[in-house]
């Protein structure tokens, strides 16, 4: 069954100081992320670059995480279907932003590089097969306008 799924989030800037945006370095870029039924907020920034907190997650660093937690979800329920069994799943994942010279930008690329432990030897080559069907899955990687790369790894355990 296709299905629509509608998501929404809560931005607060918090970073008026006192003279709100009266100059460029006037203002804090700090706010908070919040979603109804969440238990934490996740407090954002601008890149450092661009006079933000550098301690607080930016813009590029969400969609850079979005980018690889979609591709670890959509492949553990590949190799589900598969009977691949994973035991252990990290990435280390990279993403090129360029700017235009007008002041804005655009991603280039991003690069996953998913690690992947099976607990069969046997099962090594399809997991690392499958990678492929995960990444037609993600339905974050299928949103955005550049192209989203894989470098994987799997590894049997022990």
């Amino acid at each position: 069954m296709l299905g629509e799924h509608a998501y929404a989030v809560d931005v607060e800037w918090t970073g008026a100081r006192e003279g709100g945006t009266t100059g460029y370095r006037a203002y804090g870029r700090d706010h908070v992320l919040q979603a109804a039924a969440k238990s934490h907020v996740i407090e954002g920034s601008s890149d450092r670059v661009f006079h933000g907190d550098a301690e607080r997650w930016n813009p590029e660093e969400l969609l850079l995480g979005a980018l690889s937690q979609c591709h670890l979800l959509s492949y553990l329920h590949v190799a589900t279907l598969h009977g691949v069994v994973v035991v252990g799943y990290t990435d280390s994942a990279t993403g090129t932003m360029v700017e235009d010279g007008r002041g804005g930008g655009a991603f280039r690329e991003v690069v996953l590089r998913p690690r992947v432990v099976v607990r069969d030897p046997a099962m090594v080559a399809l997991a690392q097969e499958i990678h492929a069907e995960a990444a037609a899955k993600c339905f974050i990687a299928a949103s955005v306008a550049f192209p989203v790369r894989h470098e994987p790894v799997a590894v049997a355990a022990g």
